[in-house]
């Protein structure tokens, strides 16, 4: 195939999805984008480096395989589910979570969830109703699209800080000053970070819980990721030190999003854990009351008000799933970090062949300026080009990613996924990436 691709085909198709032709690609969203790249696949007969969406490049785990078609064959999809989680799944995703986090949230404060996506819509949809006064929730940015667009849904505010502008001591002052408006309901952030790959240090979280007490502001940590930050060859081993860092060390106002997703390759599954820590679980709002006609209680309002009148709980036997699987990995017969370090891997071969042709990673550092570590996503740019030129241009070539843009990134550039990208396609993106290099130096 010749690159760059036929532009009237690929805007045609661009259209096609509700765009006025590639140069709107910038405004797409990540599954729009994936549709459109699948249809000019379709047209073309080529092949696309898909670093857009994030899909396991692992399969899934067979203990959760094995547990969930177990349970099928016991007959449980004839029954409608516990919404509070079966008793296994309880007892085995608290043990997960001392043994990988080192906190301990008891069975009670723990809920599945159709993935994180949908415990975090739960949560923010709750945290929009505890408090008239405080209608908004802070994002510690660059972000997971999709969770500023629930916002957008259940009409509640949003505003942005971007942790790469902020690390260490500024972080302390930077957030303070965005408490002080009185209109924060919670902050919300993903560690490592979804895009940059950016971890927050324990020291960065000790401000941010310090900074959650002080304001009585909830915090919601998105670990979809745990302990996937490779640069820490001792992590993983349960019941063992370094855990995941961690914002629950530090205060009580804080809701964990727990995905089997990226960590057991369970994505098609949607399978996911809501951890609230207990002083936040069993705390009354005079709001929550007004509303549902009860006793107000954090937990209970949750589970059988909102995640009941969204979903009425998990697919039965994937419920199963996770329970075996987190069984698995605190018995140490499923080594999840050691499985998942082939992302790190990749990517630092797709960042080496990025940089042989112009390319460069948008967010480099972490706090005190080490180097950002190689995992799942990473960003990257061109020259000086801003994300949208570039995605702009680079579908053309045969490579497909999304604009840091739509994450609210303070800087410009477009984010990879390394996970679907196959060892077999190395070669093809070195050769696309210099004909572009080639073309556009």
């Amino acid at each position: 195939m010749t690159f760059p691709l036929d532009k009237q085909l690929v805007d045609s198709v661009c259209e096609s999805f509700g765009l006025m032709d590639a140069h709107e690609l910038g405004n797409a969203t990540i599954r729009q984008m994936a549709g459109i790249v699948a249809e000019i696949e379709r047209q073309t007969g080529t092949e696309y480096v898909h670093m857009e969406l994030g899909n396991p490049g692992l399969p899934a785990e067979p203990i959760g395989v094995q547990a969930q078609i177990a349970a099928l064959q016991k007959g449980v999809a004839n029954k409608y589910p516990l919404i509070t989680g079966v008793p296994e799944l309880g007892h085995w995703a608290s043990e997960f979570i001392k043994a990988f986090m080192g906190l301990t949230i008891p069975e009670d404060c723990l809920v599945p969830a159709v993935g994180s996506m949908q415990g975090a819509f739960c949560v923010d949809t709750l945290i929009h109703q505890l408090r008239p006064d405080r209608d908004t929730i802070l994002f510690l940015d660059p972000c997971f699209p999709v969770q500023k667009l629930q916002c957008r849904v259940i009409g509640l505010k949003t505003e942005s800080l971007d942790i790469g502008d902020y690390r260490e001591e500024a972080l302390r002052d930077a957030l303070e000053a965005k408490l002080k408006q009185g209109n924060i309901a919670a902050i919300l952030f993903s560690n490592p970070n979804n895009p940059s790959w950016m971890c927050l240090s324990e020291e960065e979280l000790r401000i941010v819980g310090q900074l959650a007490n002080r304001y009585d502001t909830i915090v919601i940590e998105d670990v979809a990721y745990m302990n996937m930050d490779f640069r820490d060859p001792h992590r993983g081993v349960p019941y063992q030190a370094p855990f995941q860092p961690t914002v629950g060390r530090y205060t009580m106002n804080c809701v964990h999003l727990i995905s089997c997703s990226k960590i057991f390759s369970y994505a098609g599954e949607r399978a996911a854990i809501v951890a609230v820590n207990p002083s936040l679980a069993h705390r009354h709002f005079p709001a929550l009351t007004e509303r549902y006609h009860s006793d107000g209680q954090f937990m209970r309002t949750l589970v059988y008000h909102i995640l009941y009148a969204i979903t009425s709980g998990v697919s039965h036997s994937v419920q199963y799933a996770m329970a075996a699987m987190f069984e698995g990995a605190c018995k140490g017969e499923i080594r999840y970090v050691d499985n998942t370090r082939y992302y790190a891997d990749k990517c630092h071969k797709i960042k080496q062949i990025m940089e042989r042709h112009n390319f460069h990673v948008v967010y480099p550092f972490d706090e005190h300026q080490r180097a950002v570590g190689d995992g799942f996503f990473f960003t990257f740019t061109y020259r000086d080009w801003t994300g949208e030129e570039l995605l702009n241009k680079l579908i053309y070539y045969g490579v497909s990613a999304i604009s840091l843009a739509s994450t609210d990134a303070k800087r410009e550039g477009m984010r990879g996924c390394a996970s679907a990208m196959r060892e077999d396609q190395m070669a093809a993106l070195e050769e696309r990436l210099a004909k572009f290099d080639e073309d556009f130096s």
